[in-house]
């Protein structure tokens, strides 16, 4: 069943369009992620569904039924938006600003319950101020749902987290899931939208240039693998390097990248072989969805 609706979805300012006639659906109970270079569209994709910005004349776009700009009242009962931290008062405490959350909802969860699921409930009586950075994330998820939505909408959800704060934001994200709940987000980090997300949006320049699972996206680039080693004498790397149907580089930990078509890691281990080249650490690693991200938008953006 499709939660969300979107069919040529155009966004002007003054005179530039941010977002190019743009269509999709996002299905019911699924982790749905918009990626994309900065400025792409993602943002504005994200704030017109919500009915926070007003989207052109000839555009459609319907959550749960309802269309976002005329009835945001209504389907604000449904939805929960992680607020950006900033968007909290940082001298209040956690406790008074979920208890006056909850009173905004008929159908609210117990804020206690909440920071008890998300183990803030130590944190209750702590200024925003004093939260770790994982602590105000998880605070910004537990109040985006106190009033029960079904769909959860979050935006850049771990900038700026260490790899473990990472990683447990994700766990995080799929208990949502989990509990039945639609999940829409935005992320920089292509690791993060693999692991998690059902299917996503590649948006460049505003238009969506690609919309597939994960899996899917990377096979469609037909790209290869690529062979990563350690050679005991630095050197040797110019005895690689005269086979021109390889492309090999050093990364700044001195590991040799050889790519190439067909069969890389035999053409690899002949060679080595061949030439006598001693080495170490040897690792065949399969495209990644950020060799694919690359290859489509063909940006060499940093992607976290």
């Amino acid at each position: 069943m499709h939660i969300i609706k979107v069919d040529n979805l155009v966004k002007t300012y003054n005179t530039r369009r941010a977002v190019k006639g743009i269509s999709f659906q996002v299905e019911e109970g699924e982790i749905f992620g918009i990626i994309g270079p900065n400025g792409a569209g993602k943002t504005t994709t994200i704030e017109c569904i919500e009915g926070l910005k007003k989207s052109d004349t000839g555009s459609f776009i319907e959550v749960m039924g309802l269309n976002p700009e005329k009835h945001r009242k209504e389907l604000y009962k449904h939805i929960g938006v992680q607020l950006q931290e900033t968007s909290y008062p940082q001298f209040s405490k956690v406790k008074d600003i979920a208890r006056t959350l909850e009173a905004f909802y008929d159908n609210a969860l117990s804020y206690k319950e909440l920071l008890k699921d998300f183990q803030l409930d130590d944190k209750a009586n702590s200024y925003i101020s004093n939260l770790s950075g994982g602590q105000r994330q998880r605070l910004s998820i537990a109040l985006a749902l106190i009033n029960n939505p079904k769909i959860v909408f979050l935006d850049e959800l771990t900038t700026g987290l260490d790899p473990q704060a990472r990683r447990d934001m994700w766990e995080w994200v799929l208990k949502l899931k989990e509990q039945g709940r639609t999940v829409v987000l935005t992320t920089h980090y292509m690791e993060e939208a693999q692991y998690l997300c059902d299917r996503i949006a590649i948006i460049k320049d505003g238009e969506i240039v690609k919309l597939d699972s994960a899996d899917n996206i990377v096979s469609s680039c037909n790209l290869t693998d690529k062979v990563v080693l350690k050679l005991q004498q630095s050197e040797e790397i110019e005895n690689i390097k005269k086979y021109d149907y390889l492309e090999v580089e050093k990364d700044k930990n001195d590991n040799v990248i050889i790519k190439g078509d067909g069969e890389i890691a035999l053409k690899v281990l002949e060679i080595l072989s061949k030439e006598d080249i001693k080495y170490s650490d040897l690792k065949v690693i399969k495209p990644s969805l950020e060799d694919a991200y690359l290859n489509i938008t063909n940006s060499r953006e940093e992607v976290g």
